[in-house]
């Protein structure tokens, strides 16, 4: 992986947010909207979570299978890219880029165990699918596999701030790890959206950064946006129900 995250090929790819919000025509012509497209996104980030603790995988790939995934669908179609196959392909690949290397059938053999469970069926695919989606993935990603995370700023900046509450550092951490069930990875830098977490974090443990955050000289309007962005989330996330997802699903019209 890249050393920089300025030189990196992830900074080169950073999106406005209206342009990530583009839905393909073929989803489109599908009934699929905005906020469907987002539902299923975020569903497929909740899933490669899932699918990941049966696997056994650091946290980091995971983090790079769901960024690899949103990647895609800037470019792809749901409905030529059948989300449920993509999800647990993108986990293969992050997991080889990541060299924590997943065996396709240990990934196949747990998808079908945890689908399963899911209201949802699809566990159709076998080995050979997963592989050949891989290659259909590096080519929608024009095989650019580098992705910088906000954890490893999030270890910089607590020593930085001498943060050593374990309250504080869970709570900051579960943040970061909530982030990937939006787009922000896709828009803003790593340490920004590591800064937003620690912002939310200390209001809601009523710990005094503001002389901190002032010596770090960065763009607070920046980091106060993405901490609106995150908090947005949280409200609005109350209201999803798996209806809901099964429903934007459904219209994709993708038979299990």
């Amino acid at each position: 992986m890249a050393a920089n995250f300025w030189t990196s090929s992830h900074y080169k790819q950073l999106l406005d947010q209206e342009d990530v919000d583009v839905l393909h025509p073929l989803d489109k012509d599908k009934g699929i909207t905005l906020e469907d497209f987002k539902l299923i996104k975020m569903h497929m980030a909740n899933y490669i979570w899932k699918l990941a603790q049966y696997v056994k995988v650091r946290q980091r790939v995971v983090a790079t299978a769901v960024a690899y995934m949103r990647r895609v669908y800037t470019r792809k179609s749901m409905t030529e890219y059948d989300p449920r196959l993509v999800a647990p392909t993108c986990l293969y690949l992050a997991s080889k880029a990541e060299e924590s290397t997943v065996q396709a059938r240990l990934l196949v053999f747990y998808h079908k165990k945890l689908c399963a469970d899911e209201k949802y069926r699809y566990d159709r695919y076998e080995i050979k699918d997963i592989l050949e989606m891989e290659m259909k993935i590096l080519e929608a990603l024009n095989y650019y596999l580098v992705v910088f995370h906000p954890y490893r700023a999030l270890s910089q900046l607590f020593q930085d701030a001498g943060l050593n509450d374990i309250n504080m550092t869970q709570l900051t951490w579960g943040l970061v790890n909530d982030t990937y069930k939006m787009d922000l990875i896709l828009v803003h830098p790593p340490h920004l959206i590591a800064l937003a977490c620690i912002y939310i974090a200390s209001v809601l443990r009523e710990k005094d950064t503001t002389a901190w955050f002032e010596e770090l000289r960065v763009d607070m309007n920046a980091v106060k946006n993405i901490s609106m962005e995150i908090l947005d989330f949280y409200e609005n996330h109350r209201m999803i129900t798996d209806d809901r997802v099964i429903a934007a699903l459904s219209k994709l019209n993708l038979k299990a």
